[in-house]
């Protein structure tokens, strides 16, 4: 049965269809018409290529640890819209959803916006009236001119950067740093969790006078030497130490979560005198589809990365599994590099199952798997109608003790996920 939260989402995609018309003067304009709201009196904005929904959960699970009412904005979602939105550690409810679109309807009178500026201020609608101490804010395309960046933040993360949306943020990881550090304001206190970040975000930094905090320089994480049945790292900042057992799998997180606990450290200077519970807190925190284990036998794998950047990370979580055959079930959009992510998993992978993804950006299993053997042309490569289907191939031919890992974009994970509950795995 159709909710009315997906009467309004439906509505909102038909009306509002542009995916993407990069600039802050529409937006901005309709939201001044609805009073301008602030989704809390300290917010932090994130944003960067890579890692952005693991730093706002490790943020998030730290003010909530403090005792903070905290809220969130992320996009996209992996199975339901109220992901997006987060207040006091749960999704928001379809109404208080359904009450910001009004409010932005209401305000946007004859103005054009896309799909996303609409749910962006549908968001700052809905988490204004939520009393939030906190609120944590993901910048998603780029920075400068992202719907989001209508705020000023009091302080700032950028997290990894690499290529991905060339068409808008250029071809260089300058002229995409660039746009990323469009989210810095005078002044501002800014955490980078990237350890070698573009010439661009140190000049922003410089011409904005901002407080740049640098992963690797002024705050950092190692391994512990001990070992450990949980990895353990070992978290820096100044003169303060503590342990960070990270629950997530895969060695980038150490850095994302790294960088969430600078950010509060640096918003909330006090809570410097409960680090060692509020690491644990940090490192405890867990997002969907970021490596998350769905099933056991096969074991299959779920990741939303869906760029070479993401390529690289997963290729080094690969490395770690002591060469066990790994099959891939892929699913990206037309407008992403396919080769690169193919040509930086290379012969770690036994086999590819393209499956095709719908809408505008979609693009089918077949010209996927063109496009995979373009970039590995002695690889074993499927092409099959969707996911799930794709899945379905997978885990029959990887048996019982195989590994099957699935990525490419959130469409994707979300579907997989999807899938694989509908099946019991």
């Amino acid at each position: 049965m159709t909710s009315r939260l997906d009467e309004w989402l439906g509505r909102i995609e038909q009306r509002h269809s542009s995916s993407i018309e990069l600039g802050l003067e529409r937006c901005a304009a309709v939201w001044a018409r609805m009073g301008r709201p602030r989704p809390a009196r300290h917010l932090i904005s994130v944003a960067g290529t890579n890692g952005k929904g693991s730093t706002v959960a490790g943020i998030e699970a730290a003010f909530r640890f403090l005792g903070r009412r905290v809220g969130s904005y992320t996009s996209p979602h992996l199975v339901r819209y109220s992901e997006r939105i987060r207040i006091g550690g749960d999704e928001a409810g379809d109404e208080a959803i359904i009450d910001g679109f009004e409010a932005v309807e209401a305000a946007a009178g004859d103005t054009r916006l896309t799909y996303f500026e609409f749910a962006t201020l549908a968001a700052l609608a809905t988490l204004s009236r939520a009393a939030l101490d906190f609120a944590v804010l993901e910048i998603g395309l780029g920075g400068r001119l992202d719907a989001v960046n209508v705020l000023d933040a009091n302080v700032a993360v950028i997290t990894p950067i690499g290529l991905d949306h060339q068409e808008y943020l250029g071809n260089d990881r300058d002229s995409v740093g660039r746009e990323k550090a469009g989210i810095l304001r005078p002044g501002q206190t800014v955490v980078c969790s990237d350890r070698d970040p573009p010439d661009s975000v140190y000049s922003t930094a410089d011409r904005l006078d901002a407080r740049l905090i640098r992963i690797g320089a002024d705050f950092d994480i190692s391994h512990d030497r001990d070992a450990h049945a949980v990895p353990l790292w070992r978290y820096f900042f100044a003169d303060l130490e503590a342990a960070m057992p990270i629950a997530m799998a895969g060695a980038h997180q150490a850095d994302n979560l790294a960088g969430a606990l600078t950010a509060v450290l640096v918003s909330e200077p006090e809570a410097s005198a409960r680090l060692d519970e509020l690491a644990v807190a940090v490192a405890g925190s867990r997002l969907r589809g970021r490596l998350e284990r769905v099933s056991d036998d096969p074991e299959i794998i779920v990741d939303v990365g869906h760029n070479p950047l993401a390529a690289m990370v997963i290729a080094e979580f690969l490395d770690g599994r002591d060469g066990k055959p790994c099959l891939v079930v892929l699913g990206m959009l037309h407008d992403k590099d396919a080769e690169g992510v193919a040509k930086h998993l290379g012969d770690r992978v036994s086999a590819w199952y393209c499956g095709g993804l719908l809408g505008p950006r979609g693009q089918t299993g077949e010209d996927l798997a063109l496009r995979v053997r373009a970039a590995l042309p002695q690889a074993a490569v499927g092409a099959y109608p969707t996911v799930a289907t794709a899945l379905d191939a997978a885990i029959d031919d990887a048996g019982q003790g195989g590994l099957v890992l699935v990525f490419g974009s959130f469409h994707t994970a979300g579907e997989a996920i999807t899938h694989a509950e509908r099946r019991n795995c």
